[in-house]
């Protein structure tokens, strides 16, 4: 990634010069058919025309492009030699007007990593299907232009493509004398233009609303797979909740839609769940369903298609001056996908899984040496990439749950709307926001803004009871901590919840009282005088970020009875916390693993249930004592085996247990009952084993040197489609041997011949659990590989790799040692790629931690 660096001052400087008046970016993409000569990287023809001013004439500055090279370069009609102006990511532009005109045309590669202009040939038809990523900075990939988020502009693009194809991009488009052309877009910046291209399954629907001033909106809904997906395409499904989204913004926002058409296109090899291009949304093709999934897929699915949309007005209408603020829009989008699932569709338990899945990534990730405000520094691209995480998203989500509960859900919708109106098509920081909400409020955002966005880590919240002799509360109060490293501590509006047994053996609130926590210590006057609780939770109903502790008699009440408590959001809440103290070694992973087993069978929740299958997964595989890891898993095995029966026939209960059974199997008993499965010579009533199932069922057989590679073949010739390939090369990979994990090690580490979704699928089935042994070899060779891997790769490569490749399963001192002597002897390696590692680290030092709390408990 040399020279194709960004920094922020770098930005600034240029804005500071520039204004950006138009794009005109025609793209010839007919040479993604055909046969390639393979010398070189398969290109395309991008002809780009800018328009801009300059605020300094005779002043100089750039272009970005990164290309295989440059035909011609014209400034002002003055032709420039592109050995001379082009350094292969800037192209050098001196003496500039007050108006300006840039032509580039240049041939730009076609991407297999996901990044720019990626191609992808569906191994089933041999079709080619093409589709555009930029977020943050791949757009140079494509075309030349000014690659940062506060130069704004409207783009008109054209495209020639093979004659069978259909092209989209942000704006509507018409095809005449064979090129595609599209109407002019709103300014927008470049990171969110798009184009999509290929044959396309398509399907089309529309949206209609009148307007408070008596007009009609009306907005054309298209939505689009690969041809081999159009059988499991549920279309119906994501139209009817991308019209229930807009209904619902266009309740709350007061800001019509203002990008035109809104399609979505389920786009193959896809690096993230999705994109939020204006009118051109992208979304990874794994949300189209190939077998039976659980409500939380579909849930999952609904909350994406909301987040994006919400974009459309928190991040496309309105844009983050620099990638500091990325929160403006993804904070909010994430908040308000959950906000918007519970209010407008039917997956009206949203806030549970929003409490359960989204902020155990907060969690972690707020613990990480590399947590960050919410507010982030962001120095660079490479920054950038990497601050798409845990806290910009979900922490800052929470956050924003926060704070409706501090200043209420009206005044904070209010300023959202005036947000939109003062700022629409613009760029904002965070005072801009905080400004109107102060009007609407009436609150002091700065010192909340300081609080909560402005610093890093997460407190923890205990209560403390004290009974008087009618045992009865006469003190509760709550008493807030914070990790020596971030020792703040922050104002909480918080629910206190009660919960003691009924006679029919349940646990239930039976009081409760809103308090705002402040400081180390908070007396909850209001419960003084109840009745003594066997249970007390000081974050009921989830209204702040924390981590919820308990006192002595709420744990032992949670040991004997945990799946008693009637609320499902409670119940929700207390597993999570008791995952916290699992990851924080106060609670032996025997425990956690032991609660699971007794309570995790009568878990209505699905989405809660398979977070505890993950959960447990990851305490057998990470925070168990070694010489109880064998026995751990065990016990999961026969625990889920167990439930695949006990569950209601054919329910999605009995699907989730089957996919975890799977994930734990480690006896030969368990690979016979997998067989079996699949072959259908033992069966579980109503278990549908389809082929998504049987590739989960073939992983560990794999694993295990069950199923060999003529048995994966087989099951390849069964499916033979993208999707199946992508599990066989998983499963090949997984296979017990020293040459096949050689043979992985160098397709990944050593080549850069495979596309990303296999980089992925090699580098999931490579590393696996229960290899420990025969992984060993491959810890030196991890940290002589990672600074060269990072230097020569994409950035989203090499983030794969440095993560995925980590030896975490090496848990052990001698681990962490080496990881420790890498940082000492690489002070001066990428920042970004310094993060990776030191985060894989504070994971292994987690789990060793956790694995000596697990020893101790004898």
């Amino acid at each position: 990634m040399p020279g194709e660096n960004l920094t922020r001052d770098e930005a600034r400087e240029r804005a500071a010069l520039l204004s950006v008046d138009g794009y005109e970016v025609s793209l010839d993409l007919r040479s993604a058919v055909g046969e390639h000569d393979g010398g070189g990287p398969r290109t395309f023809r991008s002809v780009t025309t800018v328009r801009f001013r300059c605020a300094e004439p005779g002043a100089s500055s750039f272009a970005d492009l990164i290309a295989p090279s440059v035909t011609a370069v014209s400034l002002n009609g003055r032709d420039l030699d592109p050995g001379q102006v082009f350094d292969g990511s800037r192209i050098l532009l001196e003496d500039l007007a007050a108006d300006n005109e840039l032509v580039v045309d240049a041939q730009c590669a076609y991407s297999r990593t996901g990044e720019g202009m990626h191609r992808f040939v569906d191994p089933e038809d041999g079709e080619v299907y093409l589709y555009t990523q930029y977020e943050p900075a791949d757009a140079r990939r494509v075309f030349a232009g000014f690659e940062q988020p506060d130069l704004k502009a409207p783009y008109r693009f054209e495209v020639r493509a093979p004659e069978d194809w259909t092209v989209w991009s942000n704006g509507a488009g018409e095809l005449t004398d064979g090129v595609w052309r599209f109407a002019e877009t709103k300014p927008i910046s470049t990171y969110i233009t798009c184009v999509v291209a290929g044959p396309y399954h398509y399907v089309t629907d529309s949206y209609e609303r009148v307007l408070e001033d008596g007009s009609r909106l009306e907005i054309p809904l298209g939505a689009m797979c690969r041809k081999g997906l159009a059988p499991h395409f549920d279309a119906d499904d994501v139209f009817l909740v991308t019209k229930q989204g807009l209904d619902f913004f266009h309740d709350h926002f007061d800001y019509p839609y203002p990008f035109g058409k809104y399609d979505q296109a389920f786009v193959p090899e896809y690096n993230l769940g999705a994109m939020e291009n204006p009118g051109m949304v992208t979304f990874r093709e794994e949300f189209i369903f190939r077998g039976k999934v659980t409500r939380a897929s579909y849930e999952g699915r609904a909350n994406v298609i909301l987040h994006e949309m919400a974009h459309m007005w928190f991040g496309d209408l309105v844009t983050m001056e620099w990638w500091d603020d990325l929160w403006l829009k993804e904070s909010f989008a994430d908040f308000m996908g959950a906000f918007s699932l519970v209010g407008a569709t039917r997956f009206t338990d949203g806030w549970i899984t929003f409490a359960n899945r989204r902020k155990a990534w907060a969690y972690r990730a707020d613990q990480l040496p590399s947590t960050h405000p919410i507010t982030a520094d962001i120095r660079d691209l490479q920054d950038a990439k990497l601050n798409f995480d845990g806290i910009t998203y979900a922490k800052g989500a929470s956050v924003l749950k926060q704070l409706v509960a501090y200043v209420g859900q009206d005044a904070f919708l209010e300023g959202a709307r005036r947000y939109f109106k003062r700022h629409a098509y613009g760029n904002t920081r965070l005072g801009d926001l905080l400004s109107v909400l102060e009007e609407t409020s009436g609150r002091d955002m700065a010192a909340w803004s300081r609080a909560w966005l402005q610093t890093a880590g997460v407190n923890s919240l205990t209560p403390q009871v004290l009974l008087d002799a009618e045992g009865r509360v006469d003190e509760l109060a709550v008493v807030q901590e914070a990790a020596e490293s971030h020792p703040e501590l922050r104002p909480h509006r918080v629910a206190v919840g009660l919960y003691r047994r009924t006679d029919d053996g349940t646990l239930e609130r039976y009081a409760q009282a809103e308090t705002d926590v402040d400081g180390a210590r908070t007396v909850v006057a209001e419960l003084t005088g109840a009745d003594a609780p066997e249970l007390v939770l000081v974050n009921d109903d989830d209204l702040t970020y924390c981590k919820t502790r308990f006192d002595e008699t709420s744990l032992a009440a949670l040991r004997r009875g945990l799946g008693d408590i009637t609320d499902p959001l409670a119940r929700a809440l207390c597993w999570s916390a008791l995952w916290n103290m699992t990851r924080d070694a106060l609670l032996p992973a025997r425990e956690f693993i032991g609660l699971v087993l007794e309570f995790a069978g009568r878990e209505s929740d699905i989405g809660v249930l398979q977070m505890l299958h993950a959960w447990a997964e990851s305490a057998a595989v990470h925070y168990t004592a070694p010489e109880r890891k064998e026995q751990a898993g065990r016990l999961l095995a026969e625990g889920a085996a167990l439930q695949i029966h006990a569950c209601e026939a054919g329910s999605e209960h009995q699907l989730a247990w089957a996919r975890f059974f799977a994930r734990v199997a480690g006896l030969p008993a368990d690979f016979e009952l997998l067989t079996s499965l699949m072959d259908g010579t033992v069966t579980a009533p109503g278990l549908e084993v389809d082929q998504e199932l049987r590739w989960a069922f073939l992983e560990p057989l794999a694993a295990h040197g069950v199923a060999d590679e003529k048995r994966l073949d087989e099951e390849l010739a069964r499916d033979d489609t993208a999707s199946g390939r992508r599990h066989h090369v998983r499963c090949l990979a997984a296979r017990p041997s020293a040459a096949v994990k050689a043979q992985c090690w160098a397709q990944v580490v050593e080549s850069d011949a495979l596309s990303n979704a296999l980089v992925e699928a090699t580098i999931s089935g490579f590393a696996q659990s229960s290899q420990r042994e025969l992984l060993a070899p491959y810890t030196e060779k991890y940290f002589a590989a990672i600074e060269r891997v990072w230097t020569e790769r994409s950035i989203q490569i090499g983030m794969d790799v440095v993560r995925g490749l980590f030896p975490a399963f090496q848990d052990s001192q001698a681990t962490l040692d080496a990881t420790d002597a890498w940082l000492a002897a690489h002070e001066d390696a990428a920042p970004a790629l310094r993060r990776l590692v030191l985060e894989a680290r504070d994971d292994l030092a987690r789990a060793l931690r956790g694995q000596r709390c697990d020893a101790a408990a004898g």
